[in-house]
């Protein structure tokens, strides 16, 4: 019931009026339990009882101000702090104010005002929270769109993934040309296990997330990890509405709850930037491509030759170089046309590639002629890939309808520092020089270049 628009003017009127009441009902109420009329029922006496009855009030007036009150003042000094931290961190992003330590109330009551100090507290401790979900989705954000190259952006998801659930190991996996390859990964034991687990499979079917708890005493490898797991997420990956990949974490101790979330967040986040990623990565080796043979074009195989030859020289590293070239292609095309010329440049270069070691490198030099780049070859491997090439492309056979086309590869070759060169281009000038005198020499065989 509001008399005025403050509760402890209320509160204070109410009280007052119960006083008197009491001081007027008082005196009627002596007389019922045997006080003699003459004295309970006088003026003087009604008046000792009102004054006594707004006295009690005025008291629990004062007692409601000192007790109460305090408490009141100081929950709703901390909401204006609160109030004022928002708005200012809205701008500034300060946010050091509004600790849970610093701003907490004290609850030192079992009572509606003990729950709302409790109450405060609860909600300083869940805007921290909020809070510190902001910095960790701000800077995931910031570290997914600062990386287009696919390798360092997904490692460095993976760590996000990792330190946002305090994952023990982990794995990131994607459809990369239609097949499902780990694009990173920390403590897996056997990632191309891990391609084939019934939950990843399953995380892809049913685009949500999976959380595995394990009982304590249960190990579980199974190709995962070396440890053994409480818990194991399965977080897929996909966009608009096509899965795309799955982000595994397994971690030592359950997940805390607060974490899945947050992880689901990520996962939003670093699948847009997983699509980048591997827009700008197929461009890139697009772009790095000659598209009749597939091989590295001339500008991208010179760039990963300079890498090459620097890491050699400062590692103090071997490094083969191959040139070689078709012999009399121009007769080719002349004879059979420059559609069928294209096919024998992309059969020999497939040969060739057949050829190489696991991480060689081959180039399209120009027109007809190709490098070959061979990190750690020395001398002799780098005669032996050569020889290897010329054979193979001597038996290669080209069909033309009923015409069988066959040719064959001058080709020149060194190691680098056993032939010593100042560059790149000093090792090219080398092999070219080496491949000249192949062809003096009657074609069809493979010449040592000379430092």
């Amino acid at each position: 019931m509001r008399l005025t628009r403050r509760v402890f003017n209320d509160l204070a009127i109410w009280m007052i009026g119960v006083g008197v009441v009491i001081g007027v009902v008082f005196p009627p109420m002596l007389v019922v339990f045997g006080v003699p009329r003459e004295i309970a029922i006088t003026p003087f006496f009604f008046a000792v009882c009102l004054l006594a009855g707004m006295v009690v009030g005025g008291i629990n007036i004062l007692l409601t101000r000192v007790v109460v009150m305090p408490r009141l003042r100081a929950l709703v000094d901390g909401m204006r702090l609160v109030e004022t931290v928002v708005e200012e961190a809205a701008f500034t992003g300060d946010w050091s104010r509004c600790d849970p330590k610093s701003c907490e109330l004290p609850v030192d009551s079992d009572d509606v005002i003990g729950e709302s100090a409790a109450a405060f507290n609860r909600l300083i401790i869940a805007l921290k929270y909020s809070h510190d979900v902001e910095d960790s989705v701000a800077e995931f954000t910031k570290t997914m769109t600062s990386q287009l190259e696919l390798e360092p952006l997904c490692d460095g998801a993976l760590r996000g993934f990792m330190s946002a659930t305090n994952a023990t190991a982990g794995a990131i996996l994607g459809d990369v040309g239609g097949e499902l390859s780990a694009l990173a990964s920390f403590g897996i034991v056997e990632t191309a296990g891990l391609c084939e687990n019934d939950y990843v499979r399953l995380a892809l079917q049913t685009q949500e997330p999976i959380y595995v708890e394990l009982p304590e005493g249960l190990s579980v490898q199974a190709g995962l990890v070396e440890f053994q797991p409480r818990e194991v997420a399965f977080l897929p990956l996909s966009v608009q509405s096509v899965a795309t990949g799955v982000v595994v974490l397994a971690g030592s101790v359950a997940f805390e709850r607060e974490s899945r979330p947050l992880s689901q967040i990520f996962a939003r986040t670093f699948v847009m930037a997983l699509a980048n990623a591997m827009t700008h990565d197929d461009l890139q080796r697009i772009a790095a491509l000659d598209p009749l043979t597939n091989c590295y074009n001339r500008r991208f195989g010179f760039v990963r030759l300079h890498e090459e030859f620097t890491r050699a020289e400062r590692g103090d590293l071997l490094l083969g170089v191959i040139l070689f070239d078709i012999d009399h292609f121009k007769l080719v095309n002349d004879t059979y046309g420059h559609l069928v010329g294209d096919r024998v440049l992309a059969s020999v270069a497939q040969e060739a590639k057949q050829h190489l070691r696991e991480g060689d490198v081959l180039v399209r030099y120009g027109g007809e002629e190709f490098v070959c780049i061979l990190p750690g070859a020395s001398m002799d491997a780098t005669k032996e890939v050569s020889e290897r090439i010329r054979h193979a492309v001597e038996e290669l056979v080209v069909q033309d309808r009923n015409q069988a086309i066959r040719c064959t590869v001058s080709l020149g070759y060194t190691s680098f520092p056993a032939t010593p060169a100042e560059d790149e281009t000093g090792l090219i000038k080398i092999v070219d020089d080496a491949l000249y005198r192949a062809k003096e020499s009657g074609r069809n065989c493979s010449i040592k270049g000379l430092g």
